[in-house]
């Protein structure tokens, strides 16, 4: 998403080379999601220099290639994993969660094959799940499985929030398209770990997607108070304020939790001038 042609210019400078667009990004929020890690492995001198343009506290959620999630759905994939871990490994401390987001057909009779997989993988990493299957949100004995599996190897299940996005039919080309494609599930908002992840999808209208997003707010907020240390993503169908969106977010939090740090300044878009 650092890449994302809306903020170029607006929210981040532009031109600028590849080495230094994570840079920018990295100044306006703490943590960014690895999206394109789930279409190809990246070189690993790429994630030498993702690492190169951000602190160590940075957090990346990097999702495992679809190979393994989708195509093998996590049966003889040590090949394509060993790849995957051996690229991602420059970013040390970096690498907050690797995200393995199953499809919408993966459902409570293949759980046993996530808690093998699971249980094989490497300890020097932390996990997080994402399933679509609708048993999983209404089905109790579904819901009581996964979270038993997950929580035996400490792995946490990450929710993606579309209710408020599904609230009222959509009025953009962007959440029109995003109507087809994303998932309409219940809402899921407890926490197994000390590192819960959240994913909100809001709407294009930002009165709407700040409205949308207040339980959360006092979710977070909760979770802050209890020692855990949560990671929120904040999307809208277009994605064009995102970033100015998850400050916001942030600061409400902090309202609430005035001991939690602000996010550090964003480098400006343009250059500074004395006029």
């Amino acid at each position: 998403m650092w890449t994302h042609r809306a903020w170029q210019g607006r929210l981040v400078a532009h031109p600028l080379p590849p080495t230094e667009r994570l840079r920018h990004y990295a100044s306006w929020c703490d943590a960014v999601e690895g999206n394109t890690t789930f279409y190809a492995t990246p070189a690993r001198d790429t994630v030498a220099s993702w690492a190169a343009q951000t602190g160590p506290d940075f957090r990346f959620v990097l999702k495992l290639p679809k190979v393994i999630t989708h195509e093998r759905r996590l049966a003889d994939a040590d090949g394509p994993l060993r790849a995957f871990l051996d690229a991602i490994e420059p970013l040390g401390p970096r690498a907050h969660a690797l995200w393995v987001q199953l499809p919408g057909s993966f459902a409570p009779a293949d759980v046993p094959a996530l808690g093998r997989f699971l249980g094989q993988l490497p300890q020097s990493h932390r996990y997080a799940v994402e399933v679509r299957h609708q048993a999983f949100f209404t089905d109790t004995s579904a819901i009581r499985l996964l979270e038993a599996t997950l929580a035996g190897v400490s792995a946490e299940w990450i929710p993606f929030d579309t209710t408020a996005f599904f609230t009222s039919p959509p009025t953009s080309d962007a959440e029109r398209e995003a109507w087809t494609k994303k998932p309409r599930l219940p809402l899921r908002s407890a926490a197994l770990t000390d590192r819960p992840i959240v994913r909100y999808l809001g709407r294009d209208d930002v009165t709407r997607t700040t409205e949308g997003w207040q339980g959360w707010v006092g979710i977070v907020a909760d979770w802050l108070r209890e020692g855990r240390s949560p990671t929120v993503f904040i999307h809208t169908p277009d994605n064009n304020d995102a970033p100015v969106l998850a400050r916001r977010f942030h600061d409400e939090v902090r309202a609430r939790v005035p001991g939690l740090d602000a996010l550090p300044d964003p480098i400006p878009a343009e250059p500074l001038t004395l006029f």
